[in-house]
């Protein structure tokens, strides 16, 4: 990480200073986030995610993890599905609440981890290779994991961090239809698409196993 975006982050104390700056790593106006390939920005599947997270972000959710709905071959010849999924990390009660709500009218499922109420959910499976499972979300790193990931930030910001609601919000079922209820439904929260907004109908696919 170069010297300038250390001291972006440095200068981090509040969990919603993470999110801004996560947004403009996502945006490419920053070139490194801590916990990832020094000057990478996200991952070719993110970028059509790139404005909704960016949005959650400024919202007040730090968002640390993301993956677009899809069922194909992939690069190994396996077939890959996947849910539409996001994780990441809140303190704001209110907007912590606007997703569950949104997230409950819709049937998402949701992983809390919320260190003021106890509440710890299990995690749930979000990508299968060839029918067997592949990838979790859920799951909030540990305190040795933590250090590695966010070491370079300051003390203050760590310990928001530490205090915040571990989040995941996960589409029931794999492939795109599900993938744009989920990530519409995000944007009506952050308001980056109105309320009104018209909602395709979902494919019927195999639900989620939790």
């Amino acid at each position: 990480m170069s010297r300038a975006d250390r001291r972006t982050w440095k200068s981090a104390r509040t969990l919603a200073d993470l999110g801004r700056r996560t947004a403009d790593w996502l945006e490419g106006r920053l070139a490194s986030q801590p916990g990832y390939m020094p000057n990478y920005g996200p991952d070719e599947e993110t970028a059509e995610l790139v404005p909704s997270l960016a949005a959650l972000n400024r919202a007040g959710l730090m968002t640390t993890c993301s993956q677009p709905g899809l069922a194909e071959t992939g690069y190994d010849g396996a077939w890959w599905t996947q849910h539409a999924a996001v994780e990441g990390y809140l303190t704001d009660r209110a907007l912590f609440q606007q997703i569950l709500d949104a997230a409950e009218a819709l049937g998402h499922l949701v992983v809390v981890d919320d260190p003021h109420t106890g509440r710890r959910d299990e995690v749930v499976m979000v990508t299968h290779r060839d029918g067997e499972p592949y990838t979790a979300f859920g799951a909030r790193p540990g305190p040795g994991d933590m250090h590695a990931l966010y070491g370079v930030l300051h003390p203050e910001a760590r310990r928001e961090l530490d205090g915040a609601i571990h989040l995941a919000v996960i589409a029931p079922y794999y492939g795109p239809a599900s993938h744009r209820a989920l990530w519409r439904s995000l944007d009506q929260v952050t308001g980056l698409e109105p309320p009104d907004a018209d909602e395709d109908q979902d494919e019927p696919q195999p639900r989620i196993s939790t």
